[in-house]
This record gives structure tokens, C-alpha cells and sequence, in this order.
């Protein structure tokens, strides 16, 4: 099925600036064939899993026939649980953002009904509920639909399932005859049918199924990780790893340009790849990665269609993909003509249940992963070189070096100091391990905690440390950690491979024009 673009969809600017904002650069197979026919006004039966962008499908048009000028609810969507219509209010306030005056009100059980009920009396155009908690206001009389112009049915055979047929049937006879449905289910048992035979007016039918698509050959893993600390993972990764190409995939175009900015920053040869890019830019990037000239691309899944480069030791899912058939995708760029790969996911709150999605349609096991250690990093950098030295052995001539290291031996240093001197040199190339005690790194975090001799009194706020560190040491102000103001001092704290330039940097500089000590602080 043929996907287009939201622009081609006739959205209102308000929705298609919200789009925007998400960074969706296509529309889904479903979006692209749903959406233009529910703003025809027409009835929808759709047959779609999880994963396959449905409730954008169904959400956009639930938003769009909104008239907010009047105070009525216009649109119900009904769930199978609670999740799901939390879910779902979620995605659909991210696609209201720039409507103004649209309310969007969820309603299921386990939450206050009087604090419902308070909600209902201050109007709502959109209602997004469990069967049993809609039932219960509409009996109570704090609900009522006479002027719904159009229903939703989400995940209509799990409630077939969990016995909601009856209660559905009972909401739909409190709706307007002549009002707009859309069916959605992945699977169409025969009472489902029956419900829509009984309650839909001519309408199309959609259907969207997952290809059965498998990846045996790659292995899997997830990291959890908070949002903050993903480049951190990353860079880590990489590290460990050391891939000769890798490819970084992001759900947005905004998104893609910090993750390069942010990886170039640490000083690794990162391009980006997204559908902003002209096409001459495009395959200059392309180019530059198939040559080795830039070993990590960032890119969209958009962007990243037709990459055929052989050499791909791993793919990151920095952002767990919105469809589930991206991540097939996604990660089949790696494990080609039969060599070995590897795909890393983050994970990131909810995104874990996504994850159990794609583990359902890819038919494998996503294992869980440890974040590993800045002690880990420095201990893969050292079996590296340890591998590396043993292969220059076996192979080189080494006489001249010989040589030099006698001379360092004559001078009372036995051969085991020199060889661990070197390899201090080697590791400490890398900034992260410079000069910076151990003892003084969160490994979890890869934060430093730098204490500053001013504070409260001294009319300092967590913003004025941040402008300060972010203008003279040109270090992304999102970078920066926790920030803890006391009345005559202060802590705050920096990524480890930043510390020594801030500390250098910041030294007798000033922060709100009182010149500053800073150092590094001393355990907790």
C-alpha cells in the first residue's frame, strides 16, 4: 500500500504543525488510506495490529471534526483497558497541542469518578473511555451523547474478549444514528462482523498485516535507559565495541541532529541522514560512510531506505521505532550475506511495551542488557590494545623500539613499569579517563560532581551555573547534570569527558560576576 506524505492528507495547520513537532516524516500504510476516507465521512472497518500507526489513523479525524465553538463531546473512542486509553488520550493531546480550546477528557475505572464527574460538568469534545466507567456515567446522567458525530472502536476483538460486546452495544444506542464509526481490530471473528454489519452504514474496509518477517542471524539486546542519559549509553557502546561502521537510527529529523552534534562533540566521525537533506547532501554522506570517511550514521527511517552497505557491524535504535516493521528494517541493515550483527535497543518508560510488541511480530528474544561501566569501557579499551600488541608482535619487526626500551631499563625501571606506563598513555588519550580519579566518576551515570564556592547568598540560581559553564566551555546546557545550591556553595554536575576542560575553563572565572573557585568535590 502506497504511503504518503501528511501534507497530501488535507490536515488542518494546526495538526499538520503538530506532526511536525513529533518529527513523522511519512504516513503509515494505515494513516495514508485511513485518514483520507474518515474525512470523506465515510465508515471504517480497519484491520491493523499494534504497531501499525492506528491510533494516529483514527485520532487524527476523532481531532479534526472537532468545532470547538461548541461546548459538546463530538468524538468517543472506546478502549478494551485503562492503558490503552491513557495511551491513546496521550497521543491524542500531542496532536491537539496547537488547538486551542480542544478538550480531550480520559475516563476509565480505578481513577475518581468524582473527580470525573468535575471534569464532564467544565465540557469535553473528546471522550476516550473503558466500556464499564462510560456505562456508569451515562447512567448516572454525567454523560451524554446526543451530539456525537463520530465513534471509535479500538481493539474491537480484545473486547469481544473480555465480554464487552453487550456494553458496547448499549453505548452505541445512546449515540446519534446518523453519526460517523470507525472499527478497529486486528483480527475480524464472526461477532465482531455481525456488530459492524448491525451498526456501520456501507462501510470501506481496510486491512493492514504485518509482512511475517524474522531475523535470526542478528543478536538482540535492550538497554532501559532515562531519556538524559542516552548518548552517555551510546558513546559507551561504541567504545566497548568499537564497530567499523554503525548505523544509529532516530524517530526524528530534530532528533538525528543532536545525536550527531552531541557524538561529534565527544570526537567520534558521525554524518547525518534525513529527509531535510537535499539529495547532492544525501549521497555525499552515503559516500563518505561506505568509504570509512564517517564510521556512525544517524538517520531516519525514511532517509536510511535503499542503504545497502555490506560492512555494518551494528545497529542502535536510539529511539524505540514507532512501527513495528521499521525495527525489521532497521536492524537488517546488519548481519548481511551472512556475517555476524548486532542491534542495541534503548528503552526508555513506557517504550518497554512497544518493545514486547516487536518481540511478538519478530517471533525472537530481545535480551536485557547491563549498562556498562566507564570501568567496563576502560577495560574493553585495554583488551583491545592487549590484542593489538600481541598481533604486532607475531607480525613486526621490533628492533628499534628495542632498543629505546633498553635504554629506559638501564635506568633502574623494570620492563613491566614501561609497558604499563604505555598503556596509561594509550588509554588516556581518550579524555573520559584523564586525569580524573575513579574514585570521583559515577559509573552509572558517567557524571563528575564539580563543587563551586558560591550559593544562595551570593543570589546564584541552577540557571546561572548552567549559562555560565554552557557560553565560556561550550558545553550543551542539556548536557549538564543535577545541580545542588547551598547558601555559600554549590554542586554541580558534568559528563566525565568534560570535567578536566570545565574544571581548566572555569578556574577563577566568574559566575554572575563573582569570581568563582571550583574543583572537584569530595565523596558524599
Amino acid at each position: 500500500m502506497e504511503k504518503l506524505s501528511f501534507k497530501e492528507l488535507n490536515l488542518s495547520k494546526e495538526i499538520l504543525k503538530a506532526i511536525e513537532d513529533l518529527g513523522f516524516e511519512e504516513a503509515t500504510p494505515i494513516q495514508s488510506k485511513a485518514i483520507p476516507t474518515a474525512l470523506q465521512g465515510k465508515d471504517i472497518i480497519g484491520q491493523a495490529q499494534t504497531g501499525t500507526g492506528k491510533t494516529v489513523a483514527f485520532g487524527i479525524p476523532a481531532i479534526q471534526i472537532i468545532d470547538t465553538n461548541v461546548n459538546k463531546i463530538q468524538s468517543i473512542i472506546l478502549c478494551p483497558t485503562r492503558e490503552l486509553a491513557i495511551q491513546v488520550s496521550e497521543e491524542l493531546k500531542k496532536l491537539s497541542k496547537y488547538i486551542k480550546q480542544l478538550n480531550i477528557l480520559p475516563i476509565y475505572g480505578g481513577q475518581s469518578i468524582e473527580r470525573q464527574i468535575k471534569a464532564l460538568k467544565n465540557g469535553a469534545h473528546i471522550i476516550i473511555g473503558t466500556p464499564g466507567r462510560i456505562i456508569d456515567h451515562i447512567n448516572r446522567g454525567t454523560l451524554k451523547l446526543d451530539d456525537v458525530r463520530m465513534f471509535i472502536l479500538d481493539e474491537a476483538d480484545e473486547m469481544l474478549n473480555m465480554g464487552f460486546i453487550e456494553d458496547i452495544e448499549y453505548i452505541l444506542q445512546k449515540t446519534p444514528k446518523d453519526k460517523q464509526t470507525l472499527l478497529f481490530s486486528a483480527t475480524m471473528p464472526g461477532p465482531i462482523l455481525d456488530l459492524a454489519k448491525k451498526y456501520l452504514k456501507n462501510p470501506e474496509y481496510i486491512k493492514v498485516v504485518h509482512k511475517e518477517l524474522t531475523v535470526p542471524t542478528i543478536e538482540q539486546y535492550y538497554f532501559e535507559v532515562k531519556e538524559k542519559d542516552k548518548i552517555e549509553v551510546l558513546s559507551r557502546l561504541l567504545d566497548i565495541y568499537n564497530p567499523n561502521l554503525a548505523l544509529v537510527f532516530c524517530n526524528t529529523k530534530k532528533r538525528v541532529d543532536e545525536v550527531v552534534t552531541s557524538l561529534q562533540a565527544r570526537g567520534y566521525n558521525a554524518g547525518a541522514l534525513h529527509g531535510d537533506m537535499k539529495q547532492p547532501q544525501r549521497d555525499k554522506v552515503m559516500l563518505k560512510f561506505r568509504t570509512g570517511q564517517i564510521d556512525i550514521l544517524v538517520a531516519t527511517d525514511v532517509a536510511a531506505r535503499g542503504i545497502d552497505v555490506e560492512n555494518v557491524d551494528v545497529v542502535f535504535n536510539f529511539d524505540v521505532p514507532q512501527d513495528e516493521e521499521y525495527y525489521v528494517h532497521r536492524i537488517g541493515r546488519t548481519g548481511r550475506a551472512g556475517r555476524y550483527g548486532r542491534a542495541f535497543t534503548f528503552v526508555s518508560g513506557k517504550e518497554i511495551y512497544k518493545l514486547r510488541d516487536i518481540q511478538k511480530y519478530t517471533k525472537t528474544k530481545i535480551k536485557l542488557e547491563k549498562i556498562p561501566t566507564l570501568h567496563d569501557v576502560e577495560e574493553s579499551k585495554a583488551s583491545l590494545i592487549i590484542d593489538k600488541v600481541k598481533r604486532i608482535i607475531n607480525e613486526d619487526n621490533l628492533e628499534r623500539y628495542i632498543d629505546i626500551i633498553e635504554r629506559i631499563i638501564n635506568e633502574e625501571y623494570t620492563s613491566l613499569d614501561v609497558a604499563a606506563a604505555l598503556l596509561k598513555i594509550i588509554i588516556n588519550q581518550d579524555k573520559r579517563f584523564e586525569d580524573i580519579d575513579d574514585n570521583k566518576v559515577d559509573f552509572e551515570s558517567g557524571m563528575v560532581r564539580l563543587f563551586i564556592n558560591v550559593g544562595r547568598n551570593h543570589k546564584i540560581s541552577p540557571k546561572d551555573i548552567v549559562g555560565a559553564i554552557a557560553d565560556k566551555v561550550k558545553l550543551p546546557g542539556d548536557l549538564i547534570g543535577r545541580i545542588d545550591i547551598y547558601d555559600k556553595f554549590s554542586f554541580v554536575e558534568v559528563p566525565v569527558e568534560y570535567a578536566k576542560e570545565v574544571l581548566e575553563i572555569m578556574k577563577d572565572n566568574t559566575i554572575k560576576g563573582k569570581r568563582i573557585n571550583i574543583e572537584i568535590a569530595k565523596s558524599k
